[in-house]
């Protein structure tokens, strides 16, 4: 019989199991899965329930809604005032400590990404996944610099190395959207389908690598993981964006997402 378990049956991020496969689901579909600080903590108690789990084999992460993850709550970021800076380092240690743990399971992370993937939440997770299967209305945004912050997420590190420096760089400083075929043609995502075959495409996935050599495709994923030192580089991001974050230029990017204008940065 196959085992099959709720285990976080509510809140932000839901946990099921069903054999050797988890599923991770992004639950705030009202805010287009924006990430607060309670569903980031949420995001890493799911992530690490899985890692006490050794019987699993791949984690199967998603969105519930129009939109895989929108990034950071800026609703929340904003309302922080002069104490965005303070605020953040919690957010961001947060954040990091989910990806790191979602990097560093031995379970095979596939990701499924309709709608928006944008920010530090949702670019970075795609980052940090070993899989990513993208519907064809798919849209990945870095956002950072928009709001007058920096990557986050571990995306500072792993995208340059998953589509090269000079187009990593044009992402993140621009801040255009890259879309679905774009995605998959530079290699930030694995695969693309049509939108109405989405769900079925990314379960077909997981049913491939579930059916894998789970100590070899762990060791596999270890040593491809352990290549890039995405690790080394979180401290470095955390402090960053903490210290941009206490600027006024973050305060304008935040409310001029919100009032949905053109910043004015000032450079202070």
């Amino acid at each position: 019989m196959t085992l099959s378990e709720i285990w976080i049956g509510e809140g932000p991020v839901l946990l099921h199991r069903n054999g050797p496969v988890a599923t991770i689901t992004l639950n705030r579909p009202e805010a287009a899965n924006g990430m607060n600080i309670v569903f980031m903590k949420a995001l890493h108690q799911a992530v690490m329930r899985c890692h006490r789990e050794p019987g699993l084999r791949v984690v199967h992460l998603r969105g519930a809604g129009r939109n895989f993850c929108a990034g950071g709550d800026v609703r929340e970021f904003a309302a922080m005032g002069e104490g965005l800076g303070d605020f953040l380092r919690e957010v961001t240690a947060w954040l990091q400590m989910a990806v790191g743990a979602l990097i560093r399971l031995d379970a095979v992370v596939v990701t499924e990404v309709q709608g928006f993937a944008a920010g530090g939440g949702g670019l970075g997770l795609v980052c940090a996944s070993d899989v990513v299967i993208a519907g064809e209305g798919a849209r990945f945004l870095a956002g950072a610099t928009r709001v007058g912050m920096a990557p986050d997420g571990g995306a500072s590190v792993i995208l340059p190395h998953l589509v090269g420096l000079r187009r990593a760089a044009e992402i993140m400083l621009s801040n255009r959207i890259v879309d679905a075929a774009e995605a998959e043609r530079i290699g930030l995502i694995t695969r693309v389908v049509p939108d109405a075959d989405l769900a079925g495409a990314a379960a077909r996935t997981v049913a491939v690598y579930a059916e894998g050599a789970p100590m070899a495709m762990a060791a596999t994923k270890r040593l491809l993981w352990n290549a890039i030192e995405v690790e080394r580089a979180l401290p470095e991001e955390a402090r960053t964006v903490a210290g941009l974050s206490a600027s006024a230029d973050s305060r304008e990017g935040l409310a001029a997402v919100i009032d949905k204008r053109k910043p004015v940065f000032r450079g202070l």
